[in-house]
């Protein structure tokens, strides 16, 4: 089973990638820190004659990395109510994806299973379920397995280690990737 991580938090070391880390502590997966790429919004052009232009960025280098996993965790802080623009303009390019001919990009990834970690610090177990819900329409878009997700309750930095749920949570998935 080989996990990757992709990271949405524009706060290097922020709440959402520590509990990240502890899920996933002592196991070996790889980390895309989507702040460390450049990835260009998307320039729509599905319905344009053409369709889409190649673009020159770290886009395809990072969805390459991620079709080489079997395990995605998304994980992404809670940004007013939803997943972070660095998630989002990643996801967004999917678009892309899903009509670049090289690749069958929606099959290869029906043959995923994905987790959601996010953390925010406005009632986040109520206000971040939106967030969950949309991480489960768009893996059911791509038939994508939708395994599980935490919701930590964090807003400063380090205040993840004190949200006992999460971090109990994150210790229950860490034990089961372990087996």
């Amino acid at each position: 089973m080989k996990i990757a991580a992709i990271i949405g938090s524009s706060r290097a070391g922020g709440n959402t990638q520590q509990l990240t880390k502890l899920a996933l502590k002592g196991i070996d997966y790889t980390p895309i820190i989507l702040k460390e790429k450049q990835i260009i919004p998307i320039d729509d052009l599905r319905h344009a004659e053409g369709g889409f232009q190649p673009v020159t960025d770290d886009y395809e280098n990072v969805i390459d990395t991620v079709l080489g996993h079997d395990v995605l965790i998304f994980a992404t802080p809670v940004y007013w109510y939803g997943m972070s623009g660095l998630m989002k303009n990643f996801v967004d390019r999917w678009s892309q994806s899903l009509r670049d001919d090289r690749f069958a990009f929606k099959k290869e990834m029906s043959q995923k299973t994905a987790y959601v970690i996010t953390c925010g610090g406005d009632q986040p177990r109520i206000k971040a379920l939106p967030l969950i819900q949309q991480f489960q329409y768009i893996f059911s878009f791509m038939g994508v397995s939708f395994a599980d997700y935490i919701i930590g309750a964090a807003n400063a930095p380090y205040d993840i280690l004190k949200d006992e749920r999460a971090l109990a949570e994150a210790k229950r998935w860490n034990e089961t990737f372990l087996k």
